[in-house]
C-alpha cells in the first residue's frame, strides 16, 4: 500500500514537472515575426502619414505604389501636406486641389529602383512625374552639410523598408519644379539667379520662365559668370553689366517652345534663341558655337524641370 502511495506521488510530481517546463518554454518563446507590408501598407500604419494615404486614395495612386516595384518613396509627413494646404489661400483640404496636380506632385516623390540613405549623392535623380513631352522630370539630391531634397525638404526618418522598396520620410511636400526653381535650388547657379531678377531689367524673367513653356535653358554656372566679369576691367560685378547688354546676354540662353534634350542635339544643328542662333558642335564632345565665335561647352544635360529642361554650360554666351 505504502508501495502504492509513493508510484502515485512520483506520478504527480512528474506531471507537474512537464506542466513547468511547457510553460518555461512558452516563456522563453519571441514575440512572432510581424507581417512583412508594402509600401502603402507602411504609410497606413504610421500615424503621420495618414494625409499621404488620403491623397493616393484620391489620385487613384494606391495600386501604382502596391506593385511589385522596387521603389523609393519620399514621404510627406502631416504636418507637411497641412503646410502645403496653408500656402494657397483656396485650399481647405485635399479635395480642393485638381486631382491631375496632386497626382503629378505625388509622382514627383517616387523614384523606379530603391535608394537607400546611404546611396544618396549630390545628383539629380529621376521620379516618375512627367514634364514636357512627357519626359521624367528629375529631383535635386545635396548632400552637402545635410541631406536636402528638391532644394528645401529634409529627412526625417530614412530607409523605412517595405516589401517593394523603400521609404524616407521627409518635412516637407516637394512640387515639380519649374526652370527658375532649378536654378534657384541649385547653389551653382546663384549668379545666374542674380542676373535674371536684377531689379533694372525690362523684361520679368522669372515670371516668363515660369509659364507654361516649354523652356530649353543653358545655365551658366557662376565660374561662367565670373570669367564674364573679368573679362572686361570695369566689371566688378553684375551690377555693372549695362542693362541692355545684360538682357541682350540672357536672352541668348534661352530657348521657348522647345523642350530639348540632349539626345535631340546633331551636330552642326542650328538652335533658335531668344537672342539669336546658336549651333551645336558635337564632334569632340558637346559644345556650342556662337556668332562672337566662342565655343563652349555643354558640362551637364538634361536636368527636366515642370516647363522645360536645363543645361548647364562653362561660359557665358555673348551674341
Amino acid at each position: 500500500m505504502k508501495d502504492l502511495r509513493n508510484f502515485s506521488l512520483l506520478l504527480l510530481l512528474s506531471g507537474m514537472f512537464l506542466l513547468s517546463s511547457c510553460g518555461s518554454d512558452d516563456d522563453t518563446n519571441p514575440d512572432p515575426e510581424p507581417e512583412p507590408m508594402d509600401i502603402v501598407e507602411t504609410a497606413q500604419a504610421t500615424d503621420n502619414l495618414s494625409i499621404l494615404v488620403d491623397a493616393l486614395t484620391q489620385t487613384g495612386l494606391v495600386s501604382a505604389l502596391q506593385g511589385d516595384g522596387p521603389l523609393t518613396v519620399f514621404a510627406p509627413t502631416n504636418d507637411a501636406f497641412q503646410a502645403l494646404l496653408d500656402s494657397e489661400p483656396s485650399w481647405n483640404s485635399l479635395s480642393d486641389i485638381d486631382n491631375a496636380v496632386l497626382s503629378d506632385v505625388l509622382l514627383f516623390h517616387v523614384l523606379g529602383g530603391e535608394v537607400m540613405a546611404a546611396d544618396l549623392s549630390d545628383s539629380y535623380v529621376t521620379t516618375n512625374s512627367l514634364g514636357p513631352n512627357d519626359e521624367p522630370i528629375v529631383l535635386q539630391v545635396d548632400v552637402t552639410g545635410g541631406v536636402k531634397f528638391n532644394g528645401s525638404a529634409n529627412p526625417v526618418t530614412t530607409d523605412v523598408d517595405a516589401t517593394n522598396g523603400v521609404v524616407h520620410i521627409i518635412d516637407k511636400v516637394m512640387l515639380p519644379p519649374s526652370v527658375v526653381n532649378l536654378a534657384l535650388n541649385n547653389p551653382v547657379f546663384s549668379s545666374l539667379v542674380s542676373a535674371l531678377t536684377r531689379a533694372d531689367l525690362t523684361m520679368d524673367y522669372v515670371s516668363i520662365l515660369s509659364g507654361a513653356g516649354p523652356f530649353t535653358v543653358f545655365a551658366p554656372t557662376n565660374d561662367a559668370f565670373q570669367s564674364l566679369l573679368d573679362s572686361n576691367p570695369e566689371w566688378s560685378s553684375l551690377a555693372d553689366i549695362p542693362t541692355a547688354t545684360l538682357e541682350a546676354v540672357l536672352n541668348y540662353h534661352v530657348v521657348s517652345g522647345a523642350n530639348v534634350k540632349a539626345g535631340q542635339l546633331t551636330d552642326n544643328q542650328t538652335i533658335t534663341t531668344l537672342g539669336g542662333e546658336i549651333t551645336t558642335d558635337l564632334v569632340n564632345g558637346a559644345k556650342i558655337e556662337t556668332t562672337s565665335n566662342q565655343s563652349v561647352n555643354i558640362i551637364l544635360t538634361d536636368v527636366q524641370g515642370s516647363n522645360g529642361v536645363v543645361h548647364a554650360i562653362d561660359a557665358v554666351l555673348i551674341p
